[in-house]
């Protein structure tokens, strides 16, 4: 087992009121269907949730995992502080106590924490599929949601500084078998 699958902050907080995401339901069951291939390949899912001292404050209603996402007593989280998944937590350690050395990622918001996950996995080493269906955003002032998503699907696989790639793939196309 080499891989992992991150689902990063799809939270009850992100998916209703002020700050809900574009298609949030329907990018929830992709995620589902997502961490069911994963579970089933013994690929480890972990859900990563963002804690601030607002809106998403630890234990919260608005912190807690997004009503509809199907989550295993096998399943590991990681709390976070930052747009980072691996700043000042322990995902590093929990990823090396498991062997892990690429990583399948989805989740909110695509234009921050998930950019600044993936960016950070890849300068780390790690090679990343980016779900291209299953992360997501809200409008901005400038560009709607769809545009922000289809940029990052865009972007992210054309950087080849960091020596390790992001793929873009979609979620009935994932597969942990390989």
């Amino acid at each position: 087992m080499t891989a992992a699958l991150l689902v990063i902050d799809v939270q009850q907080g992100l998916c209703e009121g002020p700050y809900a995401v574009y298609d949030a339901r329907a990018v929830i069951e992709r995620i589902n269907t997502v961490s069911v291939k994963a579970r089933a390949a013994g690929v480890p899912v972990i859900f990563v949730q963002h804690e601030a001292a607002t809106e998403l404050h630890h234990g919260s209603t608005s912190w807690q995992l997004a009503d509809g996402l199907c989550v295993q007593g096998c399943d590991l989280f990681v709390r976070k502080t930052t747009p980072d998944s691996f700043l000042r937590t322990d995902l590093t350690e929990l990823l090396n106590a498991r062997g892990i050395t690429r990583l399948t990622i989805c989740g909110m918001q695509s234009d921050f924490c998930v950019d600044t996950t993936t960016r950070r996995a890849m300068a780390l080493g790690y090679p990343v599929v980016l779900v291209s269906d299953a992360h997501t955003t809200e409008d901005n002032a400038h560009l709607s949601a769809r545009q922000i998503i289809q940029h990052h699907n865009d972007t992210l696989p054309r950087m080849e500084s960091f020596g390790a790639r992001t793929r873009t793939v979609p979620a009935n196309q994932v597969s942990f078998l390989d």
